[in-house]
């Protein structure tokens, strides 16, 4: 096999008899080079599998990179704190090429928290922008902004493929409801009836929960089960826990036949809390996310599974993407799904020493 991992630019010069100067034009886009010249390069740039040093020539640039991180404050909901921590991981790594993040944290149950930190990071003049766009209604202003003063930005958690972000590192909302309407189908044949909760959000302005809703629902309308199973949903909020569990307690006392809640955000915990209070062990909950509250359910057996977003992936790989876009010029793909794991209690402990072991630093 044919050795390609020293070839430099003058090698290319050389053959193609031309001057290293304008190889260099031609990897970089700069023009000044004719097509005849270009297309002459790019044959035996291919010919001879060259490959540039992306990290080396990084570190060669003296430019500094400003990225804003925008993103809920995990003081006031855990899930964030994963995101947190992907995003911390991957600005300690990009340190050397030049890379500075800042975050810039606002409160995920207020709206004029967001909006206030968005306007921030506009004044802020960023060089590029990772963010979770749980406000619907409220970011889309602010897209129209970055894209006018040509700020690559890259969601994460909430996808938003309107806008055209530079890219989108997160789940497929829509498949993890076909994920949980699959395991509800296996755990019982049919006939079967399911509550949907959703949880301490807005859900006109909760994209990512309504299409994890559509994912569970069409799962049975396109296996032609929708009259085998019974569809049920509930919106709940605890600003008032007196009044969440009223709710819950209308829920439960109209529909008895209930043998399954599908919980779209990360407080299935919620629910296994109030089926321990109130003795109910018959149904059986599926939920989002590692975080403390549900693993101690689900180790109890109160959660039967739970669809693990790798919320610590998605900070991580949102900072990478900015980071091969703008240091290293690279071309990268405009969505980038993780997989979606289904944890249960038997193996959660090979999740539980994955995280432990990516937050060792």
């Amino acid at each position: 096999m044919k050795e390609t991992k020293n070839i430099r630019i003058k090698d290319i010069a050389l053959k193609a008899k031309v001057s290293a100067g304008t190889v260099d034009r031609v990897l970089h886009d700069r023009g000044n080079v004719s097509e005849k010249v270009k297309e002459k390069v790019l044959k035996i740039l291919a010919e001879m599998n060259y490959e540039p040093n992306f990290m080396a020539r990084a570190l060669g640039n003296k430019k500094e990179y400003r990225f804003a991180a925008l993103i809920p404050d995990p003081a006031f909901d855990a899930y964030w704190l994963d995101p947190k921590l992907g995003i911390e991981k991957a600005a300690k790594e990009a340190r050397q090429y030049g890379v500075n993040v800042s975050p810039f944290m606002f409160n995920p149950y207020d709206v004029q928290s967001f909006k206030e930190m968005a306007e921030a990071v506009t004044q802020s003049n960023p060089d590029g922008i990772l963010l979770s766009p749980i406000f619907y209604r409220e970011v889309l202003s602010f897209f129209e902004t970055w894209k006018k003063m040509e700020i690559p930005f890259v969601l994460f958690n909430t996808q938003i493929a309107e806008f055209d972000p530079l890219s989108y590192i997160g789940q497929d909302s829509y498949q993890s409801g076909l994920v949980a309407a699959n395991l509800i189908h296996f755990g019982r044949p049919q006939p079967a009836s399911i509550l949907i909760a959703h949880i301490d959000e807005e859900m006109s302005n909760a994209a990512h929960l309504i299409k994890k809703e559509q994912g569970l629902r069409n799962y049975f309308i396109q296996n032609n089960l929708s009259e085998h199973y019974e569809v049920i949903k509930v919106e709940l909020n605890r600003n008032n826990y007196a009044l969440f569990v009223e709710q819950l307690d209308a829920v439960f006392e109209s529909n008895p036949q209930l043998q399954f809640c599908f919980v779209t955000t990360s407080k299935a915990y919620e629910i296994a809390k109030y089926f321990e209070q109130k003795f109910i062990n018959h149904i059986k909950i599926i939920g989002y996310d590692l975080i403390p509250q549900n693993l101690h359910y689900l180790n109890k057996g109160a959660i039967s599974f739970l669809i693990n977003q790798n919320p610590l992936g998605q900070g991580y790989w949102g900072i990478n993407q900015l980071v091969d876009h703008l240091v290293f010029k690279k071309e990268i793909s405009a969505i980038k799904f993780l997989p979606l794991d289904i944890v249960t209690k038997e193996n959660l402990n090979y999740y539980i020493d994955e995280s432990m072991l990516y937050n060792r630093f």
